[in-house]
């Protein structure tokens, strides 16, 4: 049985590993092309701060992808087998929603600011992914309070 958990652990951090990797090359590609974008734009004398926005946005995808990716490799490839605590797990929880809270937040201001240049009739879009990420923000903390001194 043990033998067999052994096996199931390596073939685990394997599988999480290469998607680490994929999401890793995935998010530097993002930023890459983000930034290739701005480079032609800059060369062609058209449409940069339409250029600029579409950057940031592509970069703050591309840094939460990468983000992701770090979080994955670090619990999931290189951290010790065996039980992790409730704490520990909490933890990582809130590290992930972090993340995507702090993502989404970046996401909606881009859209905003694109939204604000274009057709202000289209922010209530924006505006409700930015209610939403402060709603996660919220629910974190309260989260965070009821569980609080649990399972140390």
């Amino acid at each position: 049985m043990n033998k067999v958990k052994n096996y199931s652990d390596c073939v685990g951090r394997i599988v999480y590993g290469l998607i680490s990797f994929s999401l890793g090359i995935i998010s530097l590609t993002m930023m890459a092309a983000a930034l290739w974008e701005v480079w032609i734009s800059l060369h062609e004398k058209t449409l940069l701060v339409k250029s600029l926005l579409d950057a940031i946005g592509l970069i703050v995808i591309g840094m939460a992808v990468f983000d992701v990716s770090k979080f994955l490799l670090e619990e999931e490839v290189f951290s010790s087998g065996g039980t992790k605590s409730p704490a520990k797990q909490r933890m990582t929880l809130l590290k992930f929603l972090v993340i995507i809270a702090i993502a989404v937040s970046l996401e909606a201001l881009v859209f905003i600011f694109d939204a604000g240049k274009k057709d202000v009739s289209q922010l209530i879009y924006p505006t409700f992914l930015l209610i939403a990420a402060v709603l996660v923000v919220v629910g974190l903390g309260i989260y965070q309070k009821l569980t609080q001194g649990e399972g140390k």
